[in-house]
Formats: C-alpha cells, structure tokens, sequence
C-alpha cells in the first residue's frame, strides 16, 4: 500500500469522512504529498445500476497532485507538549492565518509583526499558517498531546535553504512558492495525515 492507499483508510478507521483534498506529510522523506479525493460510485452486481452516490456507498480514493518538499522537526517525532516534535497522525487544519498579507510577512502569536525583507531575513514564522488540529483523541487530541494547544502549523520560514531536512520546532515548513497557492487552493476543515514514513 502507498501513503495514499494508507490515509484513506485511517479515514475509515476513525470514522472521518475524507474531504476533497487531503496534505500526506511524509518525515522520513521530508515531503508533503497533496490529493485530491475521487469519488467512484458503488453499483449493484445484479442489476448494474448505480447503487447510491451517498458518502456510505462510495469508495473514497485519492490522486496524487503534487509533492512538495518539507522540514519538519529537528527533535523528532512526538506527540507530547513541550518536546518541540512533529506530531504524527489525522490532523486538520482548524484555522487558516495570513490571507491578503505579503509574501514574506513575519508572524509572531499568530500577528504580523514585520517582514523579511525588513530587518527579519530568517524569521522563524513567515508567509501564511495553516493551524492544525488533531483529531486522535488522547494520542494528537486532548491532555498534553493536543496538537492544536501546541500551536503546530504548515508555514512559511524565512531560511527556505532548510527546506528538505528537519529544521522546525515541531511545525511544518513549506517554501513559499508551494506554501501560498497550496493555501489559496485548500479550506479550513482540510485533513492532514502526518506519517513516519
């Protein structure tokens, strides 16, 4: 089975119904895959007729759009509050942060506090957010494993010659040129499937 395959059955396994496009973030390889949902309708065998196109009688799959690359954290995996790790497992992304603002804008607590080409060339948070969420509870939901309470993000950096290895905090990081369209094209609600490998 590949990622894909994968994500769409964590989907089934946590009752999660899939939404149009889904992000597959990949730490072995330091890459995001973005999909899109293809809906195949489910036939009766005996009669040969369309059955339903109802979410329950369709099979879910995905088509691979595009990859991008990533960094992800340079403390590894883990799901704990305060280990500074990248959270594995069924997120998605709960708010969106930064539409309208210029490339290269710098944030801090979520807030535009300046810009790159400022006086700020390697800020940490830059560009656009996309703020996760988990949605395992008691392993990236809840208690001290809440990604969302973790402030873990897809983002943007101001040093993109660290993208394609682990760098990050814990959060996600995108270059620029992959990060902007890719929040453009994608609504909140969006999910995410953060895998080791």
């Amino acid at each position: 089975m590949n990622l894909v395959s994968d994500f769409s059955v964590i989907c089934r396994r946590n009752s999660i119904l899939p939404t149009r496009f889904a992000l597959i973030v990949n730490v072995a390889d330091q890459t995001v895959s973005l999909s899109e949902r293809v809906v195949a309708a489910v036939y009766d065998r005996r009669s040969t007729s369309l059955v339903s196109d109802s979410p329950a009688v369709t099979d879910h799959r995905y088509r691979l759009l595009k990859k991008f690359r990533c960094s992800t954290s340079r403390f590894g995996i883990s799901q704990v509050a305060g280990s500074n790790g990248t959270p594995l497992g069924l997120h998605r992304v709960a708010e969106k942060i930064g539409d309208g603002w210029p490339v290269g804008t710098v944030f801090k607590s979520r807030q535009p506090i300046g810009y790159t080409w400022r006086g700020m060339p390697n800020a940490k948070i830059t560009t656009r957010i996309l703020w996760l969420e988990g949605l395992e509870p008691g392993f990236n939901r809840g208690g001290n494993v809440d990604t969302h309470s973790r402030y873990v993000y897809i983002h943007g950096t101001g040093d993109e010659t660290t993208i394609g290895r682990p760098d990050s905090c814990g959060c996600i990081h995108l270059a620029t040129a992959d990060l902007v369209p890719l929040f453009d094209k994608l609504p909140v609600g969006t999910l995410v499937w953060i895998s080791e490998s």
